[in-house]
C-alpha cells in the first residue's frame, strides 16, 4: 500500500504519493486543480486523481494541536481542528480517510525530510527557514542515513516565533506594495533596481536586535508600520531588505556548518526559494541540495518520506497531472522559428513553483523585443526577469555559477551571464539569470534544446511559466486551450 502525504490549511496545499520502496508516484499542488492561487485546501478534483493510487497510510505535514496552540499563545483565536483525523477528513473526505493509518509530524521535520530524503547525500547539515511552522521559524538538523538506509535527524539549534526571517520578508513584500505570502519573488526582482546602502543601517537597527541569534525587535506577523520610511523609494526598500535577509540567512548557514561540521547543505522552507540569496551558500558549503518544492507544498512529500523512513528516489520534478502524448519537439521548433514564442503543455506537470519545460512559455532569448513581448502576453511588470533553460554541458560557457552550484536544474540560484548583450531577454538588470540547466536525461525539454541548438547554434531558450495572470500554472489541456484563447499564443501538447 502507498503512503499519501498532505500539506494543507495554511497556503499552497499539496499531495504526494510515495510507495514502500521510496518511489514518488505522484506529487501535485492543489491550486492547479482549483485554479485558486496558493489554495490552502485540497481540491475535490485533486482528491479524484488521488483515488487512482492504493493508499494505506496518510501523513500530515504538521501537528494540528501544536499549530492551534501557537495561535492561542500568540493572541489569535484557534479556528481549526486539533486532531489529525479531523483535519484529514476535512481535506479528503471521511470516506477517503476511513480505515487508513494516520500520521502527523512536526512542521520543520517535514520540511527537513522533503530536502534530506530526496538529496544525494548520506550526511548533511539541514537548514529550515520559513515564516512559521507551529512555533519554529528556523531549525538546524544534523541528518544522516544509517547502514540500513534509514534517515536520522538530530536538531541542534532552533529559533521560534516571532523571530522569523520569512515573516520579515513577507512584511517587506507588503510594505513595498505587493501581496505577502505570494509575491515575495517580485520583491526579490525589484531589489536589483534599488540601492539599499543608505537604508540598510536604519532597517537593521529597526528590525534586528541580535543578528547572531536572529532575534528581531518586533513581531512582524501583521507587517511593517506603514509610516516607517514612507517616503523611501520602494526599490531601495526592497534592495535593503534583500541584503538584510541575505545577512540573516548566511548567519544561520555559518552556525549550521559549525554545529554539524559538514560541507553538505540541504536547505528547505519557503525562504529557500530566494535564489538571489542562494548564490551565497557556496561561501560556506561545497555541495548544496534544495528540493524543487521547498515550501509547504513540498512538505507533503516530506511527511510521506518520514513514514517510509528511507531515502526517496528523486529523479525529476515531473510528478503531477499527465497530459499524455509525446513531447511535440518538431511542432515547438517550427513555431519558435516562425513566431519566436510558443507555449507547451505536455507530459506530467512540475511539482514546485517553477515551470521546467512541461508547462512553459518558451521564446528565443536573443531578440531585443522578446522580453517585452512575453511580458505583454503575461500582463506583468516590465522590470521582472525571465529565466533561461540551457543544455547543461554548455552552461558554464555562458554563465558563471557561484561555488557549490555545479548545475541548476531547478532554477534555485542565479548566475552571472558572461555574454548578456547576446541574450537580452534572459538577463536581469544586474547581469544575472535564474538558470535552469538540463542534463542529457532524454526529457522532452532536453530533446527540444538539442534540436534548437542544431538548427540555430543557440543552446538556450527563454522559459517562463504558462499561466493566466493571477492564476496558477496550466494543469490540463482545458487550461491550455483557455490560455490560447485569452492570449492568442499557440500552446502545443
Amino acid at each position: 500500500m502507498n503512503i499519501l502525504g498532505i500539506s494543507a490549511g495554511f497556503h499552497d496545499a499539496a499531495a504526494s504519493v510515495v510507495n514502500a520502496n521510496g518511489d514518488i508516484l505522484f506529487a501535485a499542488h492543489s491550486e492547479r486543480y482549483s485554479k485558486l492561487k496558493n489554495d490552502a485546501g485540497i481540491s475535490p478534483d485533486l482528491v479524484k486523481e488521488l483515488q487512482d493510487y492504493s493508499v494505506g497510510s496518510i501523513a500530515y505535514y504538521e501537528r494540528p494541536w501544536l499549530h492551534q496552540l501557537q495561535k492561542l499563545r500568540s493572541g489569535q483565536t484557534p479556528t481549526g481542528p486539533w486532531r489529525v483525523k479531523t483535519v484529514l477528513s476535512q481535506c479528503l473526505g471521511e470516506n477517503f480517510v476511513a480505515g487508513k493509518k494516520l500520521h502527523s509530524f512536526p512542521h520543520h521535520l517535514s520540511h527537513a525530510a522533503a530536502g534530506f530524503q530526496t538529496s544525494p547525500f548520506d550526511r548533511a547539515a539541514v537548514v529550515v527557514i520559513d515564516a512559521i511552522g507551529e512555533f519554529d521559524t528556523i531549525s538546524i538538523f544534523q541528518a544522516e542515513f544509517d547502514q540500513h538506509d534509514q534517515a536520522h535527524y538530530r536538531r541542534v539549534w532552533s529559533q521560534t516565533y516571532p523571530h522569523s526571517v520569512g515573516l520579515f520578508y513577507s512584511a517587506l513584500t507588503k510594505h513595498v506594495g505587493l501581496a505577502p505570502m505570494d509575491e515575495e519573488y517580485i520583491t526579490m526582482g525589484m531589489a536589483a533596481f534599488g540601492n539599499g546602502r543608505a537604508l540598510y543601517p536604519s532597517m537593521r537597527k529597526q528590525f534586528v536586535r541580535d543578528m547572531d541569534k536572529i532575534k528581531l525587535t518586533q513581531n512582524l506577523h501583521l507587517g511593517i508600520d506603514a509610516d516607517w520610511q514612507a517616503n523611501a523609494d520602494k526599490v531601495d526598500l526592497a534592495a535593503a531588505g534583500q541584503h538584510l535577509t541575505e545577512q540573516m540567512i548566511m548567519t544561520v548557514m555559518r552556525l549550521a556548518s559549525g554545529l554539524t561540521n559538514c560541507r553538505n547543505l540541504v536547505f528547505s522552507g519557503g525562504v529557500a526559494l530566494n535564489c538571489v540569496a542562494n548564490r551565497l551558500l557556496g561561501r560556506v558549503y561545497d555541495h548544496i541540495w534544495i528540493v524543487p518544492s521547498p515550501g509547504d507544498a513540498g512538505s507533503s512529500l516530506g511527511a510521506a518520506a518520514l513514514v517510509t523512513g528511507r531515502r526517496v528516489n528523486w529523479r525529476n520534478a515531473y510528478l503531477g497531472h499527465d497530459i499524455p502524448g509525446a513531447y511535440p519537439v518538431n511542432a515547438i521548433l517550427d513555431s519558435l522559428l516562425v513566431d519566436g514564442i510558443v507555449g507547451v503543455a505536455s507530459g506530467r506537470a512540475e511539482f514546485g513553483p517553477r515551470a521546467l519545460g512541461n508547462r512553459s512559455l518558451l521564446a528565443d532569448p536573443r531578440g531585443a523585443d522578446i522580453k517585452d513581448r512575453v511580458n505583454e502576453i503575461k500582463r506583468r511588470q516590465k522590470f521582472r526577469p525571465f529565466a533561461p533553460v540551457i543544455l547543461e554541458e554548455l552552461a558554464t560557457e555562458y554563465f558563471d555559477f557561484p561555488h557549490g552550484w555545479n548545475n541548476s536544474r531547478y532554477m534555485q540560484s542565479v548566475a552571472s551571464c558572461r555574454v548578456p548583450n547576446r541574450f537580452p531577454a534572459i538577463c536581469h538588470i544586474d547581469g544575472t539569470s535564474r538558470v535552469q540547466t538540463v542534463p542529457a536525461d532524454g526529457s522532452g525539454i532536453r530533446q527540444l534544446l538539442e534540436a534548437w541548438y542544431a538548427r540555430t547554434g543557440c543552446p538556450m531558450l527563454l522559459n517562463t511559466s504558462l499561466n493566466v495572470r493571477g492564476e496558477p500554472m496550466v494543469n490540463d489541456r482545458t487550461d491550455a486551450d483557455r490560455f490560447e484563447q485569452l492570449y492568442k499564443v499557440k500552446v502545443l501538447s
